[in-house]
């Protein structure tokens, strides 16, 4: 439950240098997976059983909530771990399980775990709120509603005073940015009957964002689809609109991305944040919007749309396969010392170069994902200019770095239009 009027920012969080990021760039809450019975099972690198407590103890320092994601199906043979798992997270003080099958969620109960229940439940209406308010205190609403649907359930809520167990009054959440799918509310069969691997089991092989050659089986006239990638929607978009969402009792924003890398997570994260903040303020504007919109374009995507809250016009596919980011990252080297003094960072170079001038990012488990312009550096210990592939450069900087940590040059990418 959200402890401030402001709506809550929830990042994905799909290995510690994401979570990290999430915690730095000013997220309200995360939500992780736990080896295999979480909707990204196959996509990222999940977090252990073992990794619960540091999860815990990182985001309470931050005061963040934490979320673990047993939104799958569930069969008879996975009881046994699903129980293991929630006792697990509620000895390690995970705020809450986000949850669609009734097993997770009774057995979430009994432990007097909170329970959020997954847009996987597919509500769509009152009715469906009100008899899921009993069991939880949050919700995620079907990706498939307009603003106008959400809001006037958040209104009923209020006006019929709808509580979750805790006694509060029932909070919706939404989708607010990241990849969306053809299929209502994520449930696809398309990869489990191509590949015998269940998308509602987090193994999901994204068929949809394929390209296809379509056959007419009466005449045999092969058409291929131009520049259409038409089962793969663009991505979920809303900062444009966040005003409206807020104004729609919108309680918890989510932003979708565990699979994507930990520079996504900062930038999509930090620019909601801002965004949040400026409504909260009274600062929210058209100029902002298309900073903000600027920066989002940096990071992954596969192009941007409103989804279906605005009511507009259905059908926003994606133009191409892979991603739309208007920059890449390049793998420099790593690193190797950090010099507390100093505060200077060591990297081994081991591949392309590194200039003064650059914009680099660097990423690891407890450094998260930081992003900054080299000013000056000294290479071989000798002040330089440049450094390349074999060379030991050293970089002033604002943060710890460890060793391990991977140093990358942010470039430019040229996206086919």
């Amino acid at each position: 439950m959200t402890t401030t009027g402001k709506i809550e920012l929830m990042a994905p969080a799909g290995n510690f240098e994401s979570m990290q990021a999430a915690l730095d760039n000013g997220a309200d809450s995360i939500y992780f997976g736990v080896e295999q019975l979480n909707m990204r099972a196959r996509a990222s690198i999940n977090f252990t059983l073992d990794d619960l407590q540091e999860i815990s103890d990182r985001c309470k320092a931050k005061n963040v909530r934490t979320y673990l994601t047993l939104n799958t199906i569930v069969y008879d043979h996975d009881l046994t771990i699903v129980k293991t798992l929630l006792q697990k997270a509620k000895d390690a003080d995970i705020t809450a399980v986000i949850a669609m099958d009734q097993a997770v969620i009774a057995s979430a109960r009994a432990i007097g775990m909170e329970v959020h229940i997954s847009t996987q439940i597919n509500i769509t209406n009152i009715e469906t709120a009100r008899f899921y308010a009993m069991f939880a205190d949050t919700m995620v609403l079907s990706r498939e509603l307009s603003l106008r649907q959400v809001k006037k359930i958040t209104e009923q809520i209020a006006k019929e005073n709808i509580c979750g167990p805790s006694g509060n009054l029932l909070e919706i959440e939404i989708f607010g940015h990241g990849a969306l799918c053809m299929a209502v509310s994520g449930k696809c069969y398309m990869s489990l009957h191509s590949s015998n691997s269940s998308a509602n089991r987090g193994a999901c092989k994204q068929n949809c964002r394929k390209k296809y050659t379509v056959i007419d089986q009466e005449t045999g006239f092969e058409m291929e689809l131009d520049n259409e990638y038409i089962m793969s929607p663009k991505d979920l978009c809303t900062i444009d609109f966040l005003n409206e969402i807020v104004d729609a009792g919108v309680k918890v924003l989510k932003i979708e991305g565990r699979g994507r890398a930990p520079e996504y997570v900062a930038k999509v994260i930090k620019c909601y944040r801002d965004a949040i903040d400026s409504i909260e303020e009274g600062t929210y504007s058209k100029e902002k919007v298309i900073t903000w919109m600027q920066e989002l374009e940096k990071v992954y995507n596969r192009g941007f749309w409103s989804g279906y809250y605005l009511g507009q016009q259905l059908g926003e596919w994606s133009k191409g396969s892979g991603s739309h980011a208007t920059q890449k990252k390049v793998y420099l080297g790593k690193g190797m010392h950090f010099f507390p003094k100093a505060n200077i960072g060591e990297f081994k170079i081991e591949a392309y170069d590194i200039a003064v001038g650059d914009t680099i990012l660097i990423t690891g488990p407890t450094t998260g994902a930081q992003e900054m312009k080299v000013k000056e550096m000294f290479v071989n210990d000798e002040k330089g200019e440049k450094g390349t592939k074999g060379d030991s450069v050293t970089i002033p900087l604002e943060f710890r770095i460890r060793p391990s940590d991977k140093l990358y040059k942010i470039v430019e990418n040229k996206v086919e239009a």
